[in-house]
């Protein structure tokens, strides 16, 4: 059994959806939505949907900390996506959270300098502005920590401040760029405004108006039956317990093995999730829920990235975390729903970014 063995399922995942209702409160409080039409004569399901969850607003959410303008998510933008914030000048933020893939790199772990791998698969950019946290185990409390956290990795960018700080300043365009998005600081080219404006280009990556979210408010049509049976499962089975809210996950921390603990090519024994974060022996195998938006993009699947199938990864939640053998035909309908939460991707035009000069440090390959 796993460690948290003292959770028993019923009552545990009875306490999961009783809070449910305080995190949607918070939830649509930050990111706001419009009036839901009426549920339709009989259809009770939206009824019983729209208690736990709520369509992701069409407009940008709020970011605590960090007032978006036009001119910060334009500098954001160009330092998504320039390779020499890292080291060697290969890697950007972008080649982890790749904007074409569904915000991931389709890897079982990420790789990084040096071509070493990264401990842990990479979780979708997209609509990461509305999940409590950041990383797996939750240790960058909002995107602006968490900018800074690869940049500085050495099995990532293998960068440092001084030697972004150093490259930025080597090229004029970005000077300018960070005067018009920071017009208020005498010098405006500072890390810390580096992780504020990749913020800001991040919060602009959701994926409003998935079949879902159309149901949500109020189009009975907007799931095939099949879906709406997966939906009915997944609020009976107890799926909804960890991922509901507007982002459908992302808010809180579970073990992952609840009833039983994964065999160890899903679960690495050495990886304890957020208790290298708290110290906490409660928080071992305890991981941030991922937001299940646009799931059938971005396999392969858990923080190990071992499960490159989703009906295969429908079928470990099942036994792992809610104790229960779903039926070939249970997995098949909760894995059409889960095909009802791919929203519209961003279309991102890919920046011209500022040449370089003699003066930008060369490429670190070492």
């Amino acid at each position: 059994m796993h460690a948290h063995s003292k959770y028993r399922p019923t009552a545990a995942l009875k306490g999961l959806l009783v809070g449910t209702v305080a995190v949607l409160g918070v939830l649509a409080a930050t990111a706001g939505t419009a009036a839901a039409a009426d549920p339709p004569a009989g259809d009770a399901l939206m009824g019983r949907a729209r208690e736990m969850f709520k369509p992701l607003p069409a407009t940008l959410p709020v970011v605590r900390n960090n007032a978006v303008t036009h001119e910060k998510i334009d500098l954001g933008k160009m330092l998504f996506f320039d390779p020499r914030l890292s080291a060697s000048g290969i890697f950007s933020c972008n080649s982890c959270h790749n904007l074409g893939l569904g915000g991931v790199d389709g890897l079982e772990t990420s790789v990084g300098h040096g071509w070493q791998k990264g401990p842990r698969n990479a979780p979708t950019v997209l609509n990461a502005v509305l999940n409590v946290a950041q990383f797996w185990d939750g240790r960058a409390e909002d995107l602006k920590a968490q900018a800074k956290g690869p940049i500085q990795a050495g099995v990532e960018m293998n960068s440092t401040p001084d030697r972004v700080m150093e490259v930025l300043n080597s090229i004029p365009a970005y000077k300018v760029k960070f005067a018009a998005a920071f017009p208020n600081e005498k010098n405006p080219v500072t890390f810390d405004n580096v992780a504020m404006a990749i913020e800001a280009f991040e919060a602009t990556l959701t994926t409003p108006a998935a079949p879902f979210d159309q149901y949500l408010e109020g189009k009975a049509d907007a799931l095939t039956d099949t879906q709406k049976a997966g939906l009915e499962l997944f609020i009976d089975k107890g799926c909804a317990g960890c991922h509901n809210g507007v982002n459908v996950g992302g808010h809180d921390y579970f073990p992952f093995g609840v009833v039983t603990k994964p065999g160890a090519e899903i679960l690495p024994p050495g990886d304890k999730g957020r208790f290298a974060v708290t110290k906490t022996a409660d928080d071992e195998y305890v991981f941030r829920a991922p937001t299940l938006r646009n799931v059938t993009l971005t396999a392969p699947y858990f923080h190990s990235g071992k499960v490159w199938d989703l009906r295969q990864a429908v079928a470990v939640m099942g036994s792992s975390q809610l104790g229960a053998t779903l039926t070939d035909q249970e997995i098949d309908k909760i894995t059409a729903f889960l095909t009802a939460l791919t929203g519209q991707q961003p279309r991102v035009e890919y920046p011209l970014l500022p040449a370089s000069t003699p003066a930008t440090p060369q490429p670190v390959f070492k």
